[in-house]
């Protein structure tokens, strides 16, 4: 027993060490660093945003209507009084909370539909496929709109859209992993043993196509959080009085003429998160892959 439990704490030493490993090297990139402090600044005022808003995101006060930036209000107010920056804050927390919740709720319909893509028969596979495809050549724009005529403009609608936008290329990305690992001699060997389609794919293919799906899902959170936005923008997304970025931006081209104070607070946010998570998801496979980051350098 106590061998036993000797080598599992091995195990964890080394994955952890791994993990530090691979961290290490990202924030040593200058790429990699700059995506780990803004990864960091938009998560931390995700978590914190209650506390770090000076007023109520959704305070009316009609008399400081469109004032402009100042000591009471950092980045000014809107068309209804309404403080910038407590909404911006607020409205961090509601895209990291809808690109979290839809990345979710995808990955874990993506992966047992990339396995049985990649692992049965081919006819179940090429069905599969065709969903997949179909879904992709959708355009979103119009796919949200559909949806917001069938179930109405929402949050759910928000993270429905978002879900079904990203299932098709998690489960393409899972399938051809799996297309690639099941020739290999461990699952070869598995199969002599006449072991099960359930353990082949959930002890032995799932952890090998974990990582490149995370990777993946890493680089897609700045593309979920501009996809929130932008419906958010248009109407499509979550309601007007909600603090969102693209609720701010929307608001912001009403009284571009009078001020562009509150285009930059809702465009300001949203490109330090993209850049934040598109640097970060870059260092983190160059990480994980040297091949690529030196050809990338060469």
């Amino acid at each position: 027993m106590a061998a036993i439990e000797t080598s599992t704490g091995e195990r964890e030493s080394g994955r952890l060490e791994r993990i530090g490993a691979v961290m290490l090297s990202v924030v040593t990139t200058p790429l990699g660093f700059i995506g780990t402090v803004l990864v960091l600044l938009v998560i931390l005022t995700a978590i914190f945003a209650p506390l770090l808003a000076p007023y109520a995101a959704t305070a009316i006060n009609v008399k400081e209507r469109l004032a402009d930036p100042s000591l009471a209000h950092w980045l000014g107010t809107d068309q209804l009084g309404r403080d910038l920056l407590s909404r911006v804050i607020i409205g961090t927390r509601t895209a990291m909370s809808v690109a979290l919740v839809s990345l979710a709720i995808a990955l874990a319909a993506a992966l047992p539909l990339g396995l049985i893509a990649g692992y049965g028969p081919r006819w179940l596979d090429a069905f599969l496929i065709l969903i997949f495809d179909s879904f992709s050549s959708l355009p979103m724009i119009m796919f949200g709109l559909a949806m917001v005529v069938l179930l109405g403009a929402g949050l759910g609608t928000v993270i429905l859209v978002i879900v079904l936008y990203c299932i098709p290329s998690y489960a393409r990305l899972v399938r051809s992993q799996v297309l690639g690992l099941k020739s290999l001699d461990f699952v070869k060997a598995e199969q002599a043993m006449n072991a099960g389609t359930a353990r082949i794919l959930f002890v032995h293919l799932l952890p090998n196509v974990i990582g490149p799906l995370l990777i993946l899902a890493c680089l897609d959170l700045s593309t979920i959080i501009t996809l929130e936005a932008g419906l958010s923008f248009l109407g499509l997304g979550v309601k007007p009085q909600v603090p969102s970025w693209g609720n701010i931006l929307s608001d912001g081209f009403a009284v571009i003429r009078k001020t562009p104070v509150p285009v930059l607070a809702g465009g300001l946010p949203l490109i330090l998160a993209t850049i934040g998570f598109t640097f970060f998801g870059e260092a983190l496979r160059d990480a994980l892959d040297p091949k690529l980051a030196r050809r990338r350098s060469a």
